[in-house]
């Protein structure tokens, strides 16, 4: 789809379809048309309204704010793929910021519109082509046309970089290995500015002691892949590392899963997918941040040399690790890969994974939270990514649940004595991880509640959301915004 704004009239723009928005049900506004027959049509300023002799489509708001102009957007978009409709025209609509209203409303069209289908025999596709926007402000305010832009193009490539992610996460584990992930990485960084691509071997792991990261990779038939990512602008203001979870299948390992939870473990990659999702991002919108994206690529297989319960696995930073359960799995390849980013000295560093389905329980299935030693950097990130439209919310460690995860033979277990506050004792043995002088910079996502959800959610398609990718880009957005 192709999005502009003309400052034109909306009644001078040509289209084959008009889409208003209907806000607060105020079905009395001069750009709506149709008011005589809405009774007829049974339509009172809430869900939707197709009126085939004006050829307009109604969309209702609860209210003018840039989450409903999202929702309103993909909305829209659901109805239209269904028509034989080529180009739509609006009105703008100011939730207060120009440039985010402009950014909700085409992030909801392009988040809308994603569908994967590759496996289907029949593909339909949408004919629609162009969305234009008219100067029309629907509650005639002036808008500045430079910010606007911004907001188109930034919509733009927020949206594309998560479904780009999508397409990530929805791949079949037999197509997905980890050698196709770092084969992805390499192509990602051949397309973009300022990005190169390192792929490390299990030779390279070993020679860096990825114990935990190696054992989880033993049973398996596809070797494992330390990918490392680096954009890098002239002039970079700070060095961020993303670190990403990318399990391209988890079986569970020897403590297997029942049958119905391994049939989502194709997504527990979407940790690494959205630091892919996240990299191609920051490079498209020029970012003025060194940004790593670190990923850990392998599957959890079971079989004859695969990794126990009771084996000792010493990390790559000396920890001891006792394994209680091998399905506590994503943690032991985090905890390597964590160790090797702080190597190259982040000024933040963060973590994405979908780690533990006790968030998914405590939090709800579309939230992810955000845990780490540093309170205020989690409200800060919490705070101001509400307008992205990810949902999180912040967890707080506490000193009496570290005592669930000590072992008695080991520095730490891998798995809770307790099944209570699971996905917080998680978040307590990566920081086991994290060295002093890195703890108030880091951050723990457990974006494991809405990578995968089995439904359709808001603008979500049932499948992957591209979690973590949307919030992150809104948060470094923010962060160059302070630094100017």
């Amino acid at each position: 789809m192709v999005f502009e704004i003309l400052a034109k009239p909306i009644d001078k723009i040509k289209a084959d379809l008009t889409v208003v928005f209907v806000v607060d049900k105020n079905l009395k506004h001069k750009f709506i048309k149709d008011a005589k027959i809405f009774k007829f049509l049974g339509f009172d300023g809430v869900g939707s309204c197709l009126v085939q002799e004006s050829k307009t489509l109604y969309i209702g708001l609860k209210t003018l704010e840039y989450e409903q102009l999202r929702l309103a957007g993909a909305k829209a978009y659901e109805i239209i793929k269904n028509l034989d409709v080529k180009s739509v025209k609006l009105n703008s609509y100011l939730a207060g910021c120009d440039k985010m209203s402009f950014q909700s409303i085409v992030e909801g069209f392009v988040l809308g519109s994603y569908e994967f289908n590759r496996y289907k025999e029949k593909k339909e596709s949408c004919k629609l082509k162009n969305v234009t926007f008219s100067t029309d402000e629907f509650y005639g305010k002036e808008i500045d046309l430079q910010k606007a832009q911004i907001g188109l193009n930034n919509a733009q490539i927020i949206a594309n970089a998560t479904n780009f992610t999508k397409d990530i996460v929805n791949e079949i584990p037999e197509i997905y290995t980890p050698l196709k992930m770092a084969q992805d990485a390499q192509n990602l960084a051949k397309e973009l500015k300022n990005v190169t691509c390192k792929v490390y071997d299990e030779k390279f792991l070993q020679k860096e002691k990825m114990n935990a990261f190696l054992a989880v990779n033993r049973a398996s038939c596809h070797p494992p892949r330390l990918i490392h990512l680096i954009y890098k602008p002239k002039n970079a203001k700070k060095r961020i590392i993303f670190v990403g979870k990318g399990l391209t299948y988890d079986s569970g390992g020897l403590s297997l899963k029942p049958a119905d939870y391994m049939c989502t473990m194709k997504a527990d990659k979407s940790g690494a997918a959205a630091a892919l999702g996240i990299i191609k991002g920051v490079s498209e919108m020029e970012l003025p941040f060194e940004v790593h994206a670190i990923l850990g690529a392998t599957e959890n297989m079971i079989g004859g040399n695969a990794y126990k319960p009771d084996d000792v696995l010493i990390s790559r930073s000396g920890v001891s690790i006792e394994i209680k359960n091998t399905d506590a799995e994503g943690r032991l390849v985090l905890a390597d890969c964590l160790s090797y980013a702080q190597d190259f000295k982040p000024d933040l560093l963060i973590d994405m994974a979908t780690l533990t389905g006790a968030c998914v329980v405590g939090v709800g299935e579309y939230t992810s939270g955000l845990m780490g030693v540093n309170d205020e950097l989690k409200e800060e990130f919490h705070k101001c990514v509400k307008i992205s439209g990810e949902l999180t919310t912040p967890l707080y460690f506490n000193e009496h649940l570290k005592e669930l995860i000590k072992s008695p033979i080991a520095d730490v277990s891998n798995a809770a004595s307790s099944r209570y506050g699971g996905a917080i004792t998680a978040g307590l043995f990566l920081e086991k991880f994290i060295k002093d002088e890195y703890k108030d910079k880091w951050m723990h996502q457990d974006i494991a509640g809405p990578a995968f959800v089995q439904k359709a959610w808001g603008y979500n398609q049932a499948g992957a959301s591209g979690a973590g990718v949307r919030m992150n880009l809104y948060y470094l957005n923010a962060l160059a915004k302070e630094m100017k």
